[in-house]
C-alpha cells in the first residue's frame, strides 16, 4: 500500500514547474556549480607536464586502485589538477569526526547542544580536512617527481620543494573549495552537494569508458556481446537498487482512542518506516575513502621502489595484494561497508530517543509497553533490517566489482558507482517533488483566501 507521501507525491503536477520560480533557480544553481566542478577538473597543478604524466599514468595506475579513485574525481586524478583528491579528505574527516563524536563523551554532548554543537563539529571536520588534504597532498607531490624516473621521463618540470609547497597549497585550495561548493549546493541547489559532486565526476568518465570498450571490440580485443552483457547487467542492476532503496519495515504505532466532532471515539494509527538501507550510499564511500587515503599514497610510493630494500618489498607486495578485485581488497571492502553499515545506522538512529518521543506523543506498539520495552524491540527490528541492508550493499558494491576486474573491462563503473548515482538521483528527485509540493499547497492556500475573501463580500 502506497504511503500518503507517496500518494500526494503522484498527484504532482509538473505542468506547473515552469511557474516554481524558486525551484527553478536552485536547480540552475545546482547545474551551474556541476560545471565550476568540471571546469576545475581539467585545471593541472603548477609546474606539472600535463603529457608526460598522461602517459606515466595509462602505465602506472591503470586498473589499479588509483584508477577508483580517477573515477569518483571525474578525472581529476589523472590530469592530476588542482582537486586531483575531489572531495575524499572531507569524508573521511567526517568518518573520523562521527567516530570522535560516538566514542568520547565531549564530542557527544556537543552533538546534542543542536545548532551551535552541529557548526563546531562541522569546524572540526573543516580542520580535519586542511590536514588530510596537506598530508595527502604532499606525499603526491613526492610522487610526481619520482614517478617515471625509470623511464626517463620527468612528469614535473622543476622538482624541488617549491614545487611541493605550491603543490599542497593548490591542491588543498582546491579542495576546500569543493568542500564549500557542495556546502553551497545543499543550501541554495537541489540535493546533497558533496554527492552530487561525486555522482557529476562518475558520469563524466562514462563516455570515455564505454568509448574505450568499443574501440576494443572494434580491434577484437573484446567480443561484442560484451556490450550487451555489460549493459543488461548494469539495467538489472540499477533495477534491483530503486527497489531496495524504497524497501522499508513499517512499524505499526498506535494512539489512544480520541473523541472526533461527532463524539465518536476513534483510534489513531500511523507507521513508523525504518529503511531497510538506512545507510543509504554512506557505506560505500566512507570505506571507499578509508581504503583510498593510503593506498593513494602506497601505490605511487611502490611504482618507484627498489625491490631488494625491506620497503620496497613490502610496498611491492602490498600493491599486489590490495590491487582492485584482489581478495584481500575485497575483503576489507566488505568489512568496511558492513561496519559503517552499523555504525551510520547507530549514529543516525537512536531507539531510546524515539520510544521516549512515542512515550511523550501517548503513542505506543502494539504489543510492547512502551520505555524501554519499545527501545529494544526498535533496536531487535533495526538490527535484523540492517544485517539485510549490510549484505545487499556489500553484494552490489563486490560482485560487479569483482567481474570488472576479472574480464578487464576499460571502466569503473561498478556496483559502488552504480549505487551513488542511483542513490543520488532518488534523493534529487525526491527533493525536487517536496519543492513541487510545497509550491502547490502555496497555490492552494492562496485559491483559498482569495475565495474567502470574495464570499465575505
Amino acid at each position: 500500500m502506497a504511503s500518503r507521501a507517496d500518494q500526494l507525491a503522484s498527484n504532482l503536477n509538473f505542468s506547473k514547474f515552469g511557474q516554481a520560480t524558486e525551484l527553478k533557480n536552485r536547480i540552475w544553481f545546482t547545474i551551474g556549480a556541476l560545471i565550476v566542478f568540471r571546469f576545475l577538473s581539467f585545471v593541472p597543478l603548477p609546474g606539472v607536464d600535463p603529457v608526460a604524466l598522461a602517459s606515466l599514468y595509462s602505465q602506472a595506475a591503470s586498473g589499479g586502485v588509483l584508477d577508483i579513485f580517477n573515477t569518483f574525481s571525474g578525472g581529476s586524478l589523472e590530469r592530476m589538477s588542482i582537486i586531483a583528491l575531489g572531495v575524499m579528505p572531507y569524508i573521511t574527516a567526517s568518518i573520523v569526526v562521527q567516530l570522535a563524536a560516538a566514542l568520547s563523551p565531549s564530542l557527544a554532548a556537543l552533538k546534542k547542544e543542536g545548532e551551535s554543537g552541529r557548526k563546531k563539529l562541522n569546524q572540526y571536520t573543516r580542520y580535519g580536512t586542511v590536514a588530510l588534504t596537506a598530508i595527502q597532498g604532499y606525499f603526491i607531490a613526492v610522487g610526481l617527481e619520482t614517478l617515471g624516473a625509470s623511464q626517463g621521463i620527468a612528469a614535473v618540470v622543476d622538482p624541488g620543494m617549491m614545487f611541493r609547497v605550491g603543490a599542497v597549497i593548490s591542491i588543498v585550495g582546491g579542495t576546500l573549495f569543493l568542500m564549500w561548493l557542495g556546502e553551497q549546493i545543499t543550501s541554495r541547489g537541489i540535493g546533497n552537494g558533496v554527492s552530487l559532486i561525486i555522482m557529476a565526476g562518475i558520469l563524466a568518465q562514462l563516455p570515455r569508458s564505454f568509448s574505450q570498450m568499443f574501440t576494443q571490440v572494434r580491434e577484437g580485443s573484446m567480443g561484442g556481446g560484451t556490450i550487451f552483457a555489460v549493459i543488461g547487467g548494469a539495467i538489472v542492476i540499477i533495477a534491483f537498487i530503486s527497489f531496495m532503496e524504497r524497501a522499508q519495515r513499517r512499524v505499526l504505532v498506535q494512539y489512544p482512542k480520541r473523541a472526533t466532532q461527532r463524539g465518536v471515539m476513534q483510534a489513531d494509527r500511523s507507521h513508523l518506516p525504518l529503511k531497510v538501507n538506512t545507510a543509504g550510499v554512506i557505506p560505500p564511500i566512507f570505506a571507499s575513502s578509508l581504503l583510498l587515503m593510503p593506498l593513494t599514497v602506497t601505490q605511487m610510493m611502490g611504482q618507484n621502489v627498489q625491490g631488494d630494500t625491506a620497503t620496497g618489498d613490502f610496498l611491492i607486495t602490498l600493491n599486489q595484494y590490495l590491487a582492485h578485485g584482489q581478495p584481500l581488497y575485497m575483503a576489507l571492502y566488505a568489512a568496511g561497508i558492513i561496519f559503517f553499515c552499523f555504525f551510520y545506522v547507530a549514529v543516525v538512529f537512536n531507539p531510546e530517543e524515539t520510544a521516549d518521543n512515542l512515550k511523550k506523543q501517548n503513542g505506543f506498539i502494539p504489543g510492547i509497553r512502551p520505555g524501554k520495552n519499545t527501545a529494544a524491540y526498535l533496536d531487535f527490528v533495526l538490527t535484523r533490517i540492517t544485517v539485510l541492508g549490510a549484505a545487499y550493499l556489500a553484494a552490489i558494491c563486490l560482485i560487479p566489482e569483482y567481474f570488472i576486474a576479472q574480464s578487464g573491462l576499460p571502466f569503473q563503473l561498478g556496483g559502488t558507482s552504480l549505487l551513488i548515482i542511483v542513490n543520488v538521483t532518488i534523493d534529487t528527485i525526491s527533493q525536487i517533488q517536496s519543492h513541487m509540493l510545497a509550491h502547490q499547497y502555496g497555490d492552494l492556500i492562496k485559491k483559498a483566501k482569495l475565495k474567502g475573501g470574495v464570499a465575505r463580500r
